[in-house]
């Protein structure tokens, strides 16, 4: 077993002496090819080309001598030292960090990163990263190869974003490139970058701007500020939160079915939220608050411009699409959830049919109900009904002011949802 394994950061700056003291006792040195090639690794030493940490970590902890892992940016944002730091490998690990690929990013395009969201995309989570630029105005995206600059743009066809994409940082090749998220697909983007996207409602417009959801002042948390815009405590707010009057929310967006929409539905980050029917835009814009992306369908064109205000007045991302389904949702990214404000059974069908983890709608009668039902169940998914009936007072004389009777059903993808 290894004696001793000391991790070093690399950011293309002059090592440290604390670096250079590691290397200069290592008897084994791991790394990438420019790693392996600076002039400090000794000649004498045994030299690992880092390609899957794991296997490199099997061999430190099998080599009699001291090993140097040397890493670019900050190896503890998400590197190599958790791997190695693994129980299986049994390996004691020092760590002589460097400035991450992040915080150089966001430096060279010189903008401020406390609002911003991280996200790693590898070919396996490459869906949800695009989700979480749908969600937000400013995102670093860790790539990785077969999930890069051009795979983010194809995936975010139709959403306009601006990329700030930051080629092999620390090096003498090292570029940075300033252009819209629909021209990122036209190239060819050298390894390792780091992409920043930006833009949408509420959030910067160019990098030259500088100012995110934390405002000039900046925020006290990082990622998404929670009190930017001001906000609205609680979820399944009530109708005058959306307009005036009882009348801002349609039929079937009642506080209590949303409520229980919501609390079914699970909507988290990195997910991809269909809403279909979106109404006023009421569940959509919650499901957006809770940090998931969200596509708002509607055929009718003010329900559309109603929700876009609505997203506009509580500060998050949504993407509204005019048009009538199921035929419009033939074009749609794959959904993790989906809810549907109206349409029966065809459309039931063809949401089970793109095969989501879940499936919530609504029923006013219990033969609509039975069909929905045997709609999903078809789809192959568990469901769950239940009759929800909820009367709002007026508590000035306490007298019934609205009632809502609904049957509320859900379908969920059992195996699919086992197996993440």
């Amino acid at each position: 077993m290894a004696d001793r394994v000391t991790v070093i950061g690399w950011d293309g700056s002059p090592l440290t002496a604390a670096a250079r003291s590691a290397l200069a006792a290592a008897t084994l040195v791991a790394g990438a090819a420019h790693h392996l090639a600076l002039p400090e690794v000794p000649p004498g030493a045994e030299r690992i080309r880092l390609g899957s940490v794991d296997l490199a970590a099997r061999r430190i902890a099998g080599h009699r001598g001291t090993a140097v892992v040397l890493a670019d940016g900050d190896p503890g944002f998400f590197g190599v030292v958790r791997t190695l730091r693994a129980p299986q490998h049994g390996l004691e690990v020092e760590v002589v960090p460097a400035v991450s690929s992040v915080a150089t990013a966001f430096a060279r395009a010189g903008m401020p990163w406390d609002d911003a969201q991280i996200v790693v995309a590898h070919r396996r989570t490459l869906r949800r990263a695009v989700n979480v630029c749908r969600a937000h105005t400013k995102v670093a995206v860790l790539t990785s190869p077969g999930a890069g600059p051009a795979e983010l743009a194809l995936l975010l066809e139709g959403v306009h974003r601006t990329f700030v994409i930051c080629e092999e940082l620390g090096t003498a090749r090292e570029q940075v490139t300033v252009l819209t998220s629909d021209k990122a697909a036209d190239h060819a983007w050298r390894d390792p970058n780091v992409v920043i996207v930006i833009g949408g409602s509420g959030g910067p417009a160019t990098p030259a701007s500088g100012t995110g959801p934390g405002g000039p002042g900046g925020g006290w948390i990082g990622g998404r500020d929670p009190g930017y815009p001001p906000a609205v405590r609680g979820w399944a707010l009530p109708a005058r939160e959306y307009g005036d009057g009882l009348d801002a929310l349609g039929e079937g967006e009642s506080t209590g079915l949303r409520a229980a929409q919501l609390a079914r539905l699970g909507p988290r980050t990195g997910d991809l939220v269909w809403d279909i029917g979106a109404g006023s835009g009421a569940l959509a814009v919650e499901a957006a608050r809770f940090g998931a992306a969200v596509i708002a369908v509607d055929a009718d064109l003010d329900a559309c411009d109603r929700t876009a205000a609505a997203a506009r007045r509580f500060g998050v991302q949504l993407h509204v699409v005019h048009g009538r389904a199921p035929y419009i949702l033939e074009d749609l990214p794959e959904p993790d959830v989906v809810r549907i404000g109206g349409g029966g059974v065809p459309v039931v069908s063809a949401c089970a049919d793109r095969r989501p983890e879940r499936i919530v709608t609504h029923a006013s009668t219990r033969d609509e109900a039975e069909a929905i039902g045997r709609a999903l169940a078809e789809g192959g998914y568990t469901v769950e009904c239940a009759l929800l009936q909820s009367v709002e007072l007026d508590t000035g004389a306490w007298s019934e002011r609205d009632r809502s009777v609904v049957f509320l059903l859900s379908g969920v993808q059992e195996r699919r949802e086992a197996s993440r």
